[in-house]
């Protein structure tokens, strides 16, 4: 077995550590924009629009529920950040749902790739 093709630990607090990033939209229009954004602002390296999803959860008291389309967006801890700030800035919702988890294994060229893809320096972005 080739080392390139071999799993990859993420260590804990290592900035190059990939992590999926999640937020819901409350249509796919929305979804789809903010998808675009995101990989347009190179805060992440892919994004993907899962089929809609019926969320319950408590809103200033009441208990709501609503159709939502989540998007999952593949970045690094490095890039957190300012991929949160784009969420935040392009979002509808005034308190938008962005949790992120670390990737605690995985294919070592994909994690390769998406570090790659967002790596400001090799992109010439900020």
């Amino acid at each position: 077995m080739q080392a390139s093709n071999s799993s990859q630990h993420a260590g804990d607090g290592d900035e190059t550590a990939v992590i999926v990033v999640l937020t819901n939209l409350p249509d796919a229009e929305a979804a789809s924009r903010l998808s675009r954004v995101l990989l347009e602002a190179r805060v992440c390296a892919c994004v993907n629009r899962l089929a809609p999803v019926e969320s319950e959860y408590w809103w200033q008291g009441k208990l709501e529920q609503a159709t939502e389309w989540p998007l999952l967006a593949k970045t690094t801890r490095a890039r957190y950040a300012a991929l949160e700030a784009v969420i935040r800035a392009n979002h509808p919702y005034d308190v938008p749902e962005i949790i992120a988890w670390p990737v605690s294994q995985g294919f070592g060229p994909y994690l390769a790739w998406v570090l790659d893809e967002v790596d400001p320096a090799a992109h010439g972005a900020a």
